[in-house]
């Protein structure tokens, strides 16, 4: 009396789809948390100059989506279960998640020619990133021969070496083989910077200007040349010429080639100042009107390769000058901040020099100077 009669073994319940939309949408909720608070502040203007903005990978969430119940899951697998019996097996099946995009990624798109219905999201929250839209543009150039170019009958396709592609070949092989140069490199908390261009997007003082996060980085070089003026000089052999004055550089990638037009006597100019002079050497450039007197008698020079997605490079200094700063692109990336794991947007900055007169103690010095603003633009108002 007392013993067991029957011993029952552990059976593990069958999941169903709607335990599995359960789970998606608890998984989901979680993320959007984190990313939704990266996020909030973060600019969401897309249109994208060549030289002074671009884009940002994580979407921005401004809802937060409630967890279904028990009932509603079941309901919404019966609507797919329904909806795919409807639908002819010629029309592919409809996603159970509302596509997530962000209005730039949305343009890029468009731009790309890319359908969104076709993209498969990476993004922490099912979202759709930038990554995804190139991936899909990529992807389809690969595998529609109707959007790849012709190569033509010839083998070989002969381009004549001068005017502007000659001078730039002369400039980058005498830079490259007469400097020696050393680069550095250093990742960066940029988050502040981001939500401080948003603020200065709506504010209006700045209403009707280009505003992006290269203005914040031109800023911070000029900063910095102020504190290490020996990266804003000029070797002659003979002596070394500090320059008390920026002529700050801009590298442009136009039609015609590369360009370095740069901003005459920008440590003397204000915030807004400096960005009006940022759009106006854009817009020129892009056009094809700039002037030789503007790519002449530049001091340093900033090349904003985050514009191509890239993260950082080794840029080979301007003929004349002694330190080349790059900025490469900003995504929202996991950072440990008061040691806690926590999505932030990093950029990484790029930094070459000219050895015969910049040492490493000076390099770095100012490297770090640009880094700290790019973390705390407040620094600026010092």
């Amino acid at each position: 009396m007392g013993a067991p009669i029957i011993r029952v073994a552990g059976a593990e319940i069958p999941r169903t789809p709607a335990d599995e939309i359960l789970e998606a949408e608890a998984e989901a909720a979680a993320f959007e948390e984190v990313v939704h608070a990266a996020s909030a502040s973060v600019d969401e203007d897309g249109s994208g100059a060549v030289l002074v903005g671009y884009g940002i990978t994580g979407a921005h969430l401004s809802t937060r989506r409630r967890r279904p119940s028990k009932g509603e899951a079941d309901a919404r697998v019966q609507r797919v279960a329904e909806e795919k019996r409807r639908r002819p097996a010629s029309v592919p099946a409809a996603s159970a998640q509302p596509v997530i995009v962000k209005p730039p990624i949305r343009k890029l798109a468009k731009d790309l020619g890319v359908d969104l219905a076709l993209v498969e999201p990476t993004g922490l929250a099912g979202e759709t990133t930038r990554d995804d839209v190139i991936r899909q543009a990529r992807q389809a150039s690969v595998f529609h021969n109707i959007e790849t170019p012709e190569w033509g009958d010839e083998r070989i396709e002969r381009i004549p070496v001068k005017g502007v592609r000659k001078a730039i070949a002369t400039s980058m092989v005498s830079s490259a083989f007469t400097a020696p140069h050393v680069s550095l490199f250093v990742d960066v908390d940029a988050t502040r910077t981001m939500e401080f261009v948003k603020r200065l997007k709506n504010s209006a003082q700045f209403a009707g200007v280009k505003v992006s996060p290269l203005l914040i980085m031109a800023k911070a070089v000029i900063w910095a040349v102020r504190r290490n003026p020996t990266v804003n000089s000029e070797w002659t052999d003979e002596e070394i010429l500090v320059r008390h004055f920026v002529n700050l550089g801009i590298a442009a990638a136009t039609p015609r080639g590369l360009i370095v037009p740069n901003v005459k006597e920008a440590q003397a100019m204000s915030l807004l100042e400096l960005a009006q002079s940022l759009e106006q050497l854009t817009l020129t450039a892009r056009d094809g009107k700039t002037q030789p007197a503007e790519t002449q008698n530049g001091t340093i020079t900033i090349t904003n390769i985050g514009v191509f997605g890239m993260d950082t490079g080794t840029p080979i200094l301007n003929k004349g000058e002694v330190g080349i700063v790059a900025l490469g692109t900003i995504k929202l990336k996991p950072w440990v901040t008061d040691g806690e794991v926590r999505p932030r947007m990093v950029t990484t900055i790029g930094a070459s020099f000219d050895h015969r007169v910049v040492d490493g103690d000076v390099a770095s010095r100012f490297v770090a100077d640009v880094a700290s603003v790019m973390e705390e633009p407040a620094l600026l108002l010092d």
